[in-house]
């Protein structure tokens, strides 16, 4: 009797143990698995995020397709009738000295003229970007 007493009071105290190791991992593995929850969750949110990025960069590569596919023909046509004007253009031209240099120095004033009107645009562009960004700081709070 007293064999068996002993015999069951360490068999109970093993299964005490084997219950609390038992427990103690299965306290690990649900924390781990709530962690993995929780990652999963999130992935999937950020997942979520990206494919709704991805269609929307898929939408705005449609639309700059369609108006590339909508703009092609017009510049195919620009570019022919340029190859046009060009070849006019190298056709010799029939006339005498004085027209020739006439035409030059009607050409180069042109250029010249072209050249000051170019520089008082540059001049100009400058101008508005100063004034636009003076405006941003005036409308922006200077706390910002």
């Amino acid at each position: 009797m007293a064999v068996q007493k002993l015999r069951s009071g360490v068999i109970g105290r093993i299964a005490r143990l084997i219950d609390f190791r038992i427990d103690e991992r299965l306290r690990d593995l649900n924390g781990r698995v709530n962690d993995l929850e929780h990652a999963t969750a999130d992935h999937r949110r950020r997942l979520d995020g990206a494919e709704s990025g991805l269609e929307h960069a898929r939408g705005d590569l449609r639309w700059t397709r369609a108006e590339l596919d909508r703009l092609i023909p017009s510049v195919a046509a620009q570019e022919a009738q340029l190859e046009d004007l060009r070849e006019s253009l190298s056709l010799p031209v029939h006339a005498d000295k004085p027209e020739l240099a006439e035409a030059r120095s009607l050409i180069q004033e042109i250029q010249r003229q072209h050249a000051q009107i170019r520089v008082r645009l540059a001049g100009i562009a400058r101008y508005e970007d100063r004034l636009r960004r003076i405006e941003d700081t005036i409308t922006v709070p200077a706390g910002e």
